[in-house]
């Protein structure tokens, strides 16, 4: 039977307006032998039902799966993952030749908050951030297995840093297995190193932003820092750009950028990688570039890292616009969730102003919808980015 878990009186008015979580601080009691990872039923200080989730550690205490008082089973994820499904194959991103590359399930954005799942062409790359769904991985793997059907072949589970506390994980393949690890987006193909790769392998979050940045670049010398696996880099080159930089201070992600304009644009001269420090390189002499990409890994993990990151940012920022050239184009993004559209942009407003630049802001720009933001978890907007004019 399920273990339940009671509620502070007054503390469901968040989950009545369906915040997916529960608090660590809002919990009056819990069942005995309740342990982490388990499944639960929320109840209210008077017995009410409200909701059921996984337990873990933690402030965040339950991560709700459902309002509703359901089993959750066989029927309830392949449910949840016919709901992402569908409405990936209605925004496009799905069962599209020129694009075999999305994001599946984004967590509460699709209603499973702990679960996401990254689609690379015929293999589904699936990943936890909560025990509860490591638990449930066989079977959301087998109901995934039967929901995308014919377009399926493998799924890799890779949870390896995102449980780093779990003794004995391991990434690897619960279905299938392919060493076919090049995806297509946008017609543009690259390696996805789900092994020893960052997230899942790629970013897929910036799929429209680098199909935006195709039409700047054109005849203009672009650099692109943090560039991890090219991304940017390669769009840039089928834009028509001048010449290409690549920098990152890894050096797997130099040699996996070289390789993917390799694939994509053989034995092209154009483009140069640089195993370097952000900072450093901005550092040296030169304004050669005009088109300069900032997409850096989350400066601040928790809020408590807010303050320093929004000085890294400024800091960043001002080293970009001293960089590039008059009538250039700064695309600039902040991943930290902790970090809001406001923060962000007044952190890139007080570069600006240091560096002394005529700035002006041409697109805002956000994560694609096959990361959706729940409505009622505002957090999981996670992803915000500037286009700026600079004179």
């Amino acid at each position: 039977m399920m273990k339940q878990i009671y509620l502070k009186r007054g503390k469901e008015e968040s989950l009545r307006r369906f915040h997916p979580w529960v608090f660590s601080g809002a919990i009056l009691k819990t069942d005995d032998g309740v342990d982490e990872g388990n499944l639960v039923r929320v109840l209210s200080n008077d017995g009410n039902f409200i909701a059921v989730g996984h337990y873990q550690k933690g402030s965040i205490a339950v991560r709700v799966l459902s309002f509703r008082d359901v089993e959750i089973d066989d029927e309830f994820w392949a449910a949840r993952l016919e709901s992402a499904l569908n409405m990936r194959i209605a925004i496009g991103v799905a069962d599209n030749p020129d694009n075999n590359t999305y994001r599946l399930v984004h967590g509460e954005g699709d209603m499973v908050p702990g679960l996401i799942i990254d689609v690379y062409g015929k293999t589904a790359v699936m990943q936890a951030h909560s025990i509860g769904i490591h638990n449930c991985r066989k079977m959301i793997a087998e109901q995934l297995v039967k929901v995308m059907g014919h377009r399926l072949e493998n799924v890799y589970y890779k949870s390896e840093t995102t449980l780093p506390f779990m003794d004995n994980m391991e990434n690897g393949f619960i279905y299938g297995g392919s060493d076919d690890n090049i995806a297509i987006e946008n017609g543009l193909k690259f390696y996805v190193d789900w092994l020893r790769g960052q997230k899942t392998g790629f970013f897929v979050d910036q799929r429209e932003n680098r199909a935006l940045l195709e039409h700047f670049a054109k005849g203009r010398k672009v650099l692109n820092m943090f560039c991890y696996t090219g991304g940017f880099s390669f769009y840039a080159m089928r834009g028509g750009a001048k010449l290409v930089h690549s920098v990152d201070s890894s050096a797997k992600a130099i040699e996996l950028t070289n390789r993917n304009v390799e694939l994509n644009f053989p034995g092209d001269q154009r483009h140069q990688a640089y195993c370097e420090d952000a900072f450093k390189f901005l550092e040296q002499d030169g304004d050669q570039y005009d088109l300069i990409i900032l997409d850096p890994p989350a400066f601040a993990k928790h809020r408590g890292a807010l303050h320093n990151a929004l000085k890294g940012y400024t800091r960043l920022n001002n080293k970009a616009f001293q960089k590039i050239q008059s009538g250039g184009i700064l695309f600039t993004f902040s991943c930290s969730q902790v970090v809001t559209k406001e923060h962000f942009r007044n952190a890139v407003f007080t570069a600006a102003a240091q560096a002394g630049r005529k700035v002006r802001i041409l697109h805002q720009l956000h994560q694609p919808a096959d990361h959706p933001i729940n409505i009622y978890h505002p957090e999981g907007e996670y992803l915000k980015g500037l286009v700026l004019y600079v004179e």
